[in-house]
């Protein structure tokens, strides 16, 4: 074929192929109206043979016109309520592909989107068979987690942090550097010496799909707070365009110039160096790794997330659960609870002439809709010398976690693991979390600890145990509702906050006592009553902490009822919590 001839055989191609094309599309109409023509407004058959019923169309298959398309995303725009669109741009924005984002899109009405967001959550559940969807639960805890963590002017979860925190949880290691300053590169960097913007390096041992040892790194290089990631590590360099300045090693030896940093090409600028040849073989390996940062991790304890899901009780291990409330904020309430576990109940394997006891625990705490407000899990061990076990085996060992909370109604979930007993206990409970008005007087909870002291400063509101200032071990009650037992030779100690003390307009303090009464609960009479009065506790505000001790060899052995009544000359208001502890 000559080349002249070219355009008239495109031309008759062309057509050939527009006519085939009509010819098909007209077929494909006339075969739509056949099946209309046989069906009714209702959908049924109205001749011939019986027809099958008709299957739903799956709406990531379902097959639209150009123009139906255009039309159903212009109406997406304008009827949507805001909570589809939510769901879509803030909910689900990095674990939803794109072809679940434009099938979302198309769906015509209400109904439609509501099956769609369940089919979304269900083809993600691990545990398929069972009522929780565990990743739905985990993905809003993260969420939750980064907006509280991660925040920078924005949203925590908009973050680069937030980000990669919701899709794969927490680092497993991570390498903080708040404030940057000198920093060492090392060898593989091109070494020397510079001054970094602040910066933060994740890492993770292991992220399905993507491999081992994952390192993320965030440069917060506008000093505002919003760490972005890079795949540049010079990104963090606050000497990047200082002339002369941050040198690498073959920088200060001669043997290179800062300026090849911005001509050789490629994703980072970190200057000639002993590697550079395996840097610059490593930028597809670096690139593949960000491209591939889209699966979540595996469930840490899903063995005891199935029990909390099917609520199973097999093989129960006994453990004690004790729940307190102490306010932060006027929403916001710190909740710390208590897992008291006996040594009796822990099955011991010696090793190498020490006796170890595991133990794995679980916690979920759920609104009364199910969605889930915090969880914790954690892994205590204990170990005992092999010749002094039979001595401590009736001592408890317990556990806490402050959970931060809003006012209202909760249901907690715990679920204790005995590892080499493999024994399995759970407990649950609906827990009613107070609010705290701040026009009423009110308390936190009366802990009857075994344990109060101050902590060092640097160590004020972290730690074990610790609220505020003092570190305090609540002594847990059995569940069978017998109270606390403290020997003869041991020290009660009583501690409590109170709220909202009304200060007097004059002297700018607040007035009020505090009476502290302990009765016999067999004869219901006071053995020890003193009374104080926030005057003498030097510049009270309106809140004060209550904290009293006691020795037990005081008390002969029986039970006993504490009351701590607080009468507020100001407001005229009263607060009078109690508490029952025994003494042997």
């Amino acid at each position: 074929m000559s080349r002249e001839s070219w355009p008239n055989s495109v031309f008759n191609i062309s057509f050939l192929l527009a006519f085939v094309w009509l010819f098909a599309s007209f077929a494909t109409a006339q075969e739509a109206k056949a099946q209309d023509a046989k069906t009714d407004d209702s959908g049924q058959a109205t001749s011939g043979s019986p027809q099958p019923q008709r299957q739903e169309t799956d709406p990531l298959k379902r097959p639209l016109s150009d123009k139906q398309r255009k039309e159903n995303e212009k109406r997406f725009k304008q009827e949507v309520s805001g909570s589809y669109k939510k769901w879509l741009n803030e909910d689900v924005a990095y674990i939803i592909t794109d072809e679940e984002r434009a099938a979302f899109k198309q769906l015509s009405n209400d109904e439609e989107r509501d099956n769609f967001i369940e089919a979304f959550w269900q083809r993600r559940d691990p545990t398929p068979d069972t009522v929780e969807n565990e990743f739905k639960e985990e993905h809003y805890r993260r969420i939750a987690y980064a907006n509280e963590h991660f925040a920078a002017g924005i949203p925590g979860w908009k973050t680069d942090r937030g980000r990669i925190y919701v899709v794969y949880g927490p680092a497993d290691e991570i390498e903080s550097h708040p404030s940057g300053g000198t920093y060492e590169r090392p060898i593989e960097e091109g070494g020397g010496s510079t001054s970094t913007f602040p910066f933060e390096d994740w890492r993770y041992r292991y992220i399905e799909g993507i491999g081992q040892e994952v390192i993320i790194e965030f440069v917060d290089d506008c000093m505002c707070g919003n760490y972005e990631m890079t795949m540049d590590r010079s990104k963090k360099d606050a000497l990047l365009y200082t002339p002369n300045g941050g040198l690498t090693l073959y920088e200060q030896m001669g043997m290179a110039n800062k300026s090849s940093r911005f001509s050789h090409g490629g994703l980072e600028r970190l200057g000639t160096g002993p590697f550079s040849n395996d840097l610059q073989t490593k930028q597809f390996d670096r690139l593949e790794q960000f491209y591939k940062l889209q699966k979540p991790p595996a469930v840490k304890f899903k063995d005891l997330e199935e029990v909390v899901s099917h609520k199973i009780s097999v093989n129960l291990m006994p453990f004690d659960v004790r729940a307190d409330f102490v306010r932060v904020t006027g929403d916001t309430v710190l909740v710390p609870v208590t897992v008291q576990i006996k040594n009796r109940d822990v099955t011991f394997v010696n090793k190498d002439g020490v006796q170890r006891g595991t133990v794995n625990i679980f916690g979920r705490v759920t609104t009364l809709a199910g969605r889930i407000a915090q969880t914790f899990e954690d892994t205590v061990q204990v170990d005992e010398p092999a010749e002094l076990l039979p001595k401590v085996i009736e001592n408890s060992n317990v556990y806490w976690k402050a959970l931060p909370l809003r006012a209202g109604r909760y249901r907690f979930d715990i679920v204790v693991k005995d590892v080499n007993g493999d024994r399995v206990g759970t407990w649950s409970k609906g827990v009613m979390v107070p609010e705290y008005n701040d026009d009423r007087l009110s308390a936190s909870s009366l802990i009857v600890a075994d344990q109060m002291e101050p902590v060092a400063a640097k160590n004020v509101g972290t730690g074990n145990f610790v609220i505020g200032t003092t570190k305090v071990r609540p002594r847990v009650p059995p569940s069978d509702g017998k109270p606390v037992v403290f020997k003869r030779n041991q020290k009660l100690n009583f501690w409590m906050q109170v709220y909202n003390l009304g200060v007097d307009d004059k002297t700018k303090k607040s007035s009020a006592t505090v009476e502290y009464d302990v009765f016999n609960a067999a004869t219901n009479k006071a053995v020890i009553h003193t009374i104080e009065s926030t005057d003498q506790m030097g510049n009270v505000g309106d809140q004060v902490t209550l904290q009293k001790s006691l020795s037990a060899a005081n008390l002969d052995p029986g039970v006993y009822r504490i009351q701590i009544k607080v009468n507020d000359k100001v407001s005229k208001q009263t607060v009078d919590p109690s508490a029952t502890f025994a003494v042997e």
